[in-house]
């Protein structure tokens, strides 16, 4: 980051005075406008509702291009990462900066590999579940309650423990999905093998069982092992935002990967894939077509949404969803069965992708598009699809942790506001207010119990 010699004028017509703000530019992308002086100066704050405008910290982690179709990790284009590297070599990348050299990835997955195993207290936690507790609601518990059993590591200012809760939570994210997966399946849980891989071992925890041993399908480990890949990391998106919010008040790394996942489990997040394969079914098991269906979603006058398509930052065809869409057919070719839900959702991106309305507002497939449909080819059931995103995203938002953590910058996070409520209001004793109040209370009495 070097400050440019580009300067911006701030002009206050009214006050009849002029600020000067630095323009600083980054190694690619748009330049940005130091604006961290300019309630001292001004007594001013920016208005940007969803921070679509603002650059909230300072990374060398991962880049997006969205105008182009541009992922980088540290540098590496996604596409080549995604075929050519694992997982973990991958998160050895997000989290060091650089690939590993063969020892180093060694001993890196040699780490992961032993730090795999939870503390047998921990499968209690589980048994506090309903057995209809969706996955992310056990994973969200489970994360933040690894404090509870590392106590040797928590000192976050300590660049040893940082390193250790880090390896800790990347080894047991894994564990704890399998381990939801399996509760709400109501099986007995699977212990992680040292004698496989990463993504090998979370294929073994999901579909093994004591009676019978699970035989792992290359393709089937392969293609997953892609899918945590896409899903790294993805520069400051809502979940990664969170986990650098939380953490800069200090917290305990699993209370912020805790609210990461929690974060990511909204239907405009990770649980955007989830929604595709809803949408497809919904197509299926009606009278609409793939044709109709897009006319219903040009029709204004209906709230009927086409999932999978769009995105924040993309406004071209995001890159992940090429990789996934290839390995898609890649997958049914050598299962030699044809999918419906592909042929529709192949059919939808025909259309769409020809279509002047979608053109004009740059919606093109996003990573959830086609990362449904492969899951559930993998014998993935939906509830475990945003689960398996935040497997993924986990080395993201550890990276983005530490890096946030060890940024000379670093300060709690602190958004300010445009106040629009009232103001100078007297107070009223509460024999003197509206009934209505009254009213309210009793609705919201009778609501709670109805509820209980």
């Amino acid at each position: 980051m070097n400050k440019d010699k580009k300067r911006f004028t701030l002009i206050d017509n009214e006050l009849k005075k002029e600020y000067q703000l630095d323009g600083i530019k980054g190694s690619t992308g748009p330049d940005v406008i130091n604006i961290a002086g300019l309630y001292k100066e001004t007594g001013l704050f920016t208005y940007d509702p969803g921070f679509t405008s603002t650059a909230a910290c300072n990374s060398k982690i991962t880049f997006i291009d969205g105008e182009k179709g541009i992922l980088l990790y540290r540098g590496y284009p996604i596409e080549e990462l995604a075929n050519n590297s694992s997982y973990l070599e991958v998160s050895y990348l997000l989290m060091h900066g650089e690939l590993p050299s063969e020892s180093d990835k060694k001993e890196f997955e040699n780490t992961i590999r032993n730090h795999s195993l939870l503390n047998e207290q921990i499968s209690y936690f589980f048994r506090g579940f309903r057995r209809d507790a969706h996955p992310m609601a056990m994973m969200i518990g489970v994360v933040g309650a690894l404090s509870a059993f590392y106590h040797d590591s928590l000192n976050i200012e300590d660049p040893e423990h940082r390193m250790i809760s880090t390896h800790r939570i990347l080894a047991k994210m894994p564990t704890i999905a399998a381990m939801a997966f399996k509760y709400h399946l109501g099986q007995p849980f699977m212990y992680p093998l040292n004698k496989y891989d990463y993504t090998d071992n979370f294929l073994h925890m999901c579909f093994a069982t004591p009676t019978e041993d699970y035989e792992i399908n290359q393709l089937y480990s392969k293609i997953m092992d892609q899918i945590f890949i896409l899903h790294a990391d993805h520069e400051q998106n809502a979940s990664t935002s969170t986990v650098r919010t939380a953490g800069s008040s200090l917290a305990n790394p699993y209370a912020c990967i805790s609210a990461g996942i929690s974060s990511l489990w909204g239907k405009s997040h990770g649980g955007a894939n989830e929604a595709v394969i809803n949408m497809i079914d919904e197509i299926n098991n009606s009278n609409l077509n793939p044709k109709n269906f897009i006319d219903e979603v040009k029709n204004k006058k209906n709230k009927i949404r086409l999932m999978g398509f769009g995105h924040r930052v993309y406004k071209s065809y995001d890159p992940r969803a090429k990789v996934l869409k290839k390995s898609t057919e890649e997958l049914f070719k050598e299962l030699k069965i044809k999918s419906k839900e592909l042929e529709i959702a192949k059919e939808i991106e025909e259309l769409a992708l020809e279509d002047d309305y979608f053109k004009e507002k740059s919606l093109y497939p996003n990573v959830d598009f086609y990362s449904g449909i492969l899951l559930k080819a993998l014998g993935i059931p939906t509830t475990m699809f945003t689960p398996i995103f935040a497997i993924g995203r986990t080395i993201g938002w550890l990276s983005q942790w530490k890096e946030m953590i060890e940024d000379k910058e670093f300060k709690i996070t602190r958004p300010r506001q445009l106040y629009s409520g009232e103001i100078n209001k007297n107070y009223k004793k509460v024999v003197e207010r509206e009934k209505k109040s009254i009213f309210n209370l009793l609705w919201l009495k009778k609501t709670f119990l109805n509820n209980q």
